[in-house]
C-alpha cells in the first residue's frame, strides 16, 4: 500500500471504503479491477490444486497463503503508480482503492492462512534454511498485520483520533521490506519436492516483482518523476493559500483537471501530498495549487513557504476531463471541489460548443476561489455561465434549486462532480426523486487512500 492523502488540500483520513465509491468514469474502469482479482483467483485455485493430495486442510491453507502473496504483491505495484495501468482503473484516485482492497484481502487471507497453516513437517526434509524461511514468516505475518490494521483503522472507529499523517505514512514505507521477508519465506519454506513447479513460479514471479516496485517507489522514482520549481507568487483567501509555481528546466505537461503531488523539502515539508492542479496549460509552464488548510501540513504552508522557495512536483495523474463529455454539462463543485473546474473554465475558448453551467457551492462568500477566472471564462464563452451559492445567505443547494438555475434540461445533460460525497449523494437523490435523473455522473474520488 502507499501514502494515503485527500485531494485538494484535505488531510488524509483513511477509512474502508464502501463499495458503491468504487464508481466506473469508463468502459475501462472495470478492467484493473478484474485484473488484479484474476491472479489472486489463480494463484488460490493452482495452490489448492497443487496440495489437494495432502488433505483439504493442508490445499486450503497453502491455497489462501499463495493467494495472500500475489494480493500483497499487486499492492505494491499498484502503490509504484504506473502510468500505463492507472487507465485500466478509471484514474489513480480508483486504482488506490483497489490498491488498498487488496491490502485488506491480503491481510484477512494471511489470517486464514496462519489458522489453517499446513503441516508438511512429516512429509519433507526439514533444513535450517527453511526453518528459518518459517521464521522469517511468522515474524512478517505478524508485523504486516499490524501495519495493514494501521492503514485501515488510522482513524479509530467511533472517535476523533488519528495517527499522524507522518508517522502513519513512515510506518507504511516499511510494507515491501516486511513483504520482501514474505519473499524470502515463499523462496526457502520446506515444501513437498514433487509436486507441480507451477505454483512456485507464479509466486515467485510475483514477489519478485512486488519487491521491484517497492525498489522502484522508495528508491528511483523520486528522481526520475519529481520536477522542480520555484513558489513565484503566494496569495491567501480565508484559509485557502494558492501557490504559482514556474518550472526549472524541463515543464511539466497536463490536462485540465488533472493533480499531481507537491513536497517542498526545503521549508521542511518534505511528504508529497496530492492536489488538484487549478490552471490551465499554459506557454511558459507555470501552474497554481489552491490548497485549503484544513490540516497541520496544509495550514502551515502560508507561514513556511516564500517567494522563492524550491518545491517538487510530481504527475500529473488523474482522468477528470471534461472534453470526454456531452454537448451540456453541469459542473458541480463543493468548497475547495472548485480546483478542477478553475483549470477546465481556464482552459474554454470561444470556439468550445458546449453549453456549461457551473454551481460553486461554499460556506461563506469569502471561501469563493477562482471567481476571476469564471468571469473571464464567461465573458470569453457566452455559452459558459457560473453561480455561487452561499449557504451562510443562499441556504443549501437543493435539487429543486438546481433544476431551476440550470439552464438546459438536466436529464439531457452531464453532472461533473468534485466536493464532499454527501453533497453529491443528496443532490443526485433529489434529482432522482424529481425525475431529473442526469444523463450521465462523472466524479473523481475527493479522498483517496
Amino acid at each position: 500500500m502507499t501514502d494515503a492523502a485527500r485531494r485538494d488540500g484535505i488531510v488524509p483520513v483513511p477509512s474502508l471504503p464502501p463499495l458503491s465509491r468504487l464508481s466506473l468514469n469508463s468502459p475501462l474502469a472495470l478492467t484493473g479491477p478484474v485484473l488484479v482479482a484474476l491472479p489472486c483467483l489463480l494463484a488460490a485455485l493452482l495452490g489448492f490444486n497443487t496440495y489437494a493430495t495432502y488433505g483439504a486442510d493442508a490445499a486450503l491453507g497453502i491455497a489462501v497463503g499463495a493467494a495472500a502473496v500475489v494480493a500483497m504483491a499487486q499492492t505494491l505495484i499498484l502503490a509504484a503508480r504506473p502510468p500505463l495501468v492507472e487507465p485500466l482503473f478509471g484514474g489513480l484516485d480508483r486504482m488506490y482503492r483497489v490498491h488498498k482492497w487488496l491490502g485488506i484481502s491480503a491481510m484477512v487471507l494471511m489470517i486464514l492462512h496462519q489458522q489453517i497453516e499446513p503441516d508438511f513437517e512429516r512429509l519433507v526434509r526439514e533444513t535450517s534454511l527453511g526453518e528459518l524461511g518459517e521464521e522469517a514468516g511468522e515474524l512478517a505475518f505478524n508485523a504486516l498485520l499490524a501495519l495493514v490494521a494501521v492503514s485501515w483503522f488510522r482513524r479509530l472507529p467511533f472517535t476523533p483520533l488519528e495517527i499522524p499523517y507522518q508517522i502513519w505514512r513512515f510506518s507504511h514505507r516499511f510494507m515491501g521490506a516486511l513483504f520482501a521477508i514474505v519473499v524470502f519465506h515463499q523462496f526457502f519454506v520446506d515444501l513437498p519436492t514433487e509436486v507441480d513447479p507451477s505454483l512456485s513460479v507464479l509466486l515467485n514471479t510475483f514477489g519478485i516483482a512486488g519487491v521491484i516496485a517497492w525498489i522502484f517507489t522508495e528508491l528511483v522514482a523520486p528522481y526520475l518523476r519529481r520536477r522542480e520549481f520555484t513558489v513565484t507568487e503566494i496569495s491567501q483567501t480565508k484559509d485557502t493559500t494558492t501557490l504559482t509555481l514556474r518550472p526549472e528546466g524541463r515543464a511539466m505537461r497536463w490536462r485540465p483537471g488533472q493533480f499531481a503531488f507537491f513536497r517542498a523539502p526545503e521549508a521542511g515539508l518534505s511528504e508529497p501530498h496530492p492536489f488538484t492542479i487549478a490552471s490551465a496549460p499554459r506557454p511558459d509552464g507555470t501552474l497554481t495549487f489552491s490548497i485549503r488548510g484544513l490540516g497541520g501540513w496544509t495550514r502551515s504552508l502560508p507561514a513556511i513557504l516564500r517567494t522563492g522557495t524550491r518545491v517538487q512536483v510530481e504527475g500529473p495523474y488523474g482522468r477528470f476531463n471534461f472534453r470526454k463529455g456531452g454537448a451540456r454539462q453541469i459542473w458541480l463543485a463543493g468548497g475547495i471541489g472548485i480546483t478542477p473546474f478553475l483549470a477546465w473554465a481556464e482552459s474554454l475558448s470561444e470556439a468550445d460548443s458546449r453549453d456549461i453551467h457551473l454551481i460553486h457551492c461554499v460556506r461563506t462568500q469569502e471561501e469563493a476561489i477562482g471567481v476571476e477566472t469564471l468571469r473571464a471564462a464567461a465573458a470569453r464563452n457566452p455559452r459558459f455561465s457560473f453561480e455561487v451559492v452561499v449557504t451562510t445567505r443562499d441556504g443549501r443547494l437543493t435539487a429543486e434549486r438546481l433544476i431551476g438555475a440550470v439552464p438546459f434540461a438536466i436529464r439531457q445533460a452531464d453532472l461533473w462532480f468534485c466536493g464532499p460525497t454527501g453533497l453529491k449523494d443528496g443532490i443526485l437523490k433529489g434529482l432522482k426523486a424529481q425525475g431529473q435523473t442526469p444523463r450521465r455522473v462523472r466524479f473523481e474520488q475527493f479522498e483517496f487512500t
